[in-house]
């Protein structure tokens, strides 16, 4: 089956089965930021931008994205490099496994909403796992990001 769809800003098309998984799609055209963590659709790690909102890439057909938009990390770098100083400078990224679907997370929340509070924080990054700093590193990082804008 062949599909057509926009990667990181440029259209791309590729030749899938009907069970193929967006990640391995994405992957394979050489989005290697798109992680598989968890086989179960828990983890995060495999989030992704299609038409600006997140989703879970491990659990989304490929040919469900056909014609739409996808952005994963390697697409939004200068967008990421805004934030990501901040999360490290709490020690959120001990192992870095999990920062590229924290990052998107992160990306789709500040879109949605630019001033969020530390629960409505929590709430967007809840279906990520990290496993070595848990969630306040990253939840720090964040909130400095968000005080610095207000200097």
């Amino acid at each position: 089956m062949e599909i057509k769809l926009k990667l990181n800003g440029k259209v791309v098309t590729g030749h899938v089965q009907p069970d193929t998984v967006l990640l391995d799609f994405l992957r394979e055209k050489g989005c290697l930021s798109v992680k598989c963590g968890c086989d179960t659709s828990n983890c995060g790690l495999c989030t992704v931008l299609m038409d600006a909102k997140p989703i879970l890439s491990c659990s989304t057909l490929a040919v469900r994205a056909d014609g739409h938009e996808i952005y994963t990390l390697e697409g939004l770098q200068e967008e990421a490099s805004e934030f990501v100083g901040f999360i490290a400078d709490q020690g959120a990224d001990q192992c870095g496994f999990c920062n590229p679907g924290f990052v998107m997370n992160t990306i789709a929340l500040l879109r949605e909403n630019p001033e969020p509070t530390d629960d409505e924080i929590r709430a967007f990054l809840s279906g990520n796992l990290c496993r070595c700093s848990g969630y306040d590193g990253q939840l720090r990082g964040i909130r400095a990001f968000l005080d610095s804008r207000k200097n």
